[in-house]
């Protein structure tokens, strides 16, 4: 029996810059929690980094403009809103690096 053994080395991608976005937006809100609508918006960040959002990114497109709309309706801290940015940005290089046929 053959054992699959872990990569030495990892690639960094476009989808890992992504999740990281997604992380430092939660870290965000978890350090400015109590802004109106923030424990919803706790909510579908980690719906957005679920395992289902991963596999289907049309999913996690549609969740981040959810997550998006609730920090703008909410008056989140420019912390927040800033990330929110970040996570639009780094998700619009996933599509674009799809689109160019990149293996992600």
């Amino acid at each position: 029996m053959a054992f699959i053994t872990e990569p030495a080395g990892y690639s960094k991608t476009a989808l890992s810059d992504l999740q990281g976005a997604w992380g430092n937006l939660r870290d965000a809100v978890v350090d400015n929690f109590g802004f109106p609508g923030s424990d919803r918006l706790l909510f579908h960040i980690d719906e957005a980094m679920s395992w289902e959002c991963v596999r289907n990114l049309r999913l996690m497109k549609e969740t981040f403009l959810l997550v998006q709309n609730l920090s703008v309706q909410g008056n989140a801290p420019k912390e927040v809103i800033d990330w929110v940015g970040t996570v639009r940005e780094e998700m619009e290089e996933v599509f674009s690096a799809l689109a160019e046929g990149e293996k992600l």
